[in-house]
């Protein structure tokens, strides 16, 4: 026999089952309505960062997001094709210059998400080189070679000229950003010589006393900044994800802090994301379109 209570109970569990049923399938319909933002992007430590951020607040608003990493030159060209929707990785006016250059038909810059990077060529800060003409007068202790990154990289091309500006007789070896860390790692527990290509922000500033080996000729250029750029339709496609990713701009040190949390053992950038946007609600409101 059915006790009063233990039925009310039963319905009013009932009620809260439903009622979260019916809130996750708003959800789900809220997530279908605004549709997928796709977010492409280079396996660099700071635009590792940066996606992975934006992706967490397209979340939080009920987008899908889905994140495409790709080489420099094959992110550019998705975006320009429509396969992806967004980039928060163009660094500008110098390193992806080229690539800019040929889709900007295609694409809307929307301006800068971070000011204050720099590219060159990096020491540690215990090395004798000083300048990039320094290079050769090591070259047996470096192995004749500057340790890069992959080779679809601006930073790459960059290197290249300053290879033939400055007639080093260096070669200069590809790779990725985590085999330039590596190498890197290793170079500073031994105290050797060494030249990585790299760029600032980096979390391997935090980490290691290094220094830019000083570029007389600019072949580097001066500070630069990293663009958000997103495909043309896009703001008529999805106006709340736009006016997000055109909002969004951080600092450095922001950026920082979510690098560092990255190279925490076992750590999962996109969980990392999360846990940052969660404590720095006061920065993310500022992103979203009620803040414009």
């Amino acid at each position: 026999m059915f006790d009063i209570k233990t039925l009310s109970r039963g319905v009013r569990l009932g009620a809260m089952m439903m009622a979260a049923g019916t809130a996750v399938a708003a959800g789900q319909v809220q997530a279908e309505e605004k549709g997928t933002v796709t977010l492409a992007y280079v396996e660099w430590a700071s635009e590792v960062a940066s996606t992975n951020v934006v992706r967490a607040v397209l979340e939080d608003q009920g987008y899908d997001v889905e994140m495409s990493s790709l080489s420099a030159a094959a992110m550019w060209q998705a975006l320009s094709y429509g396969d992806a929707d967004a980039i928060v990785a163009a660094w500008l006016p110098t390193t992806h210059a080229d690539y800019f250059d040929r889709v900007k038909d295609n694409v809307e810059d929307l301006g800068t998400n971070l000011d204050g990077t720099k590219l060159g060529l990096v020491v540690p800060a215990y090395s004798e080189m000083n300048t990039i003409t320094d290079i050769d007068k090591n070259a047996d202790d470096i192995d004749g070679q500057i340790v890069g990154i992959d080779p679809g990289a601006g930073l790459m091309s960059l290197t290249e000229e300053a290879i033939d500006e400055y007639d080093l007789d260096t070669d200069l070896r590809s790779g990725s950003g985590a085999t330039m860390t590596a190498a890197l790692a290793s170079a500073i527990q031994n105290k050797e010589e060494i030249v990585v290509t790299s760029w600032t922000p980096h979390w391997m500033f935090a980490r290691w006393d290094l220094k830019y080996l000083e570029d007389p000729k600019n072949v580097y250029g001066g500070a630069e900044q990293i663009h958000t750029i997103a495909r043309k339709g896009l703001k008529e496609d999805m106006p709340e994800a736009y006016a997000i990713l055109d909002n969004f701009e951080w600092t450095p040190e922001q950026m920082g802090e979510v690098m560092l949390m990255n190279q925490e053992e076992d750590s999962d950038p996109y969980e990392n994301a999360k846990e940052w946007v969660a404590e720095n609600q006061d920065v993310v409101q500022q992103w979203l379109p009620d803040a414009e």
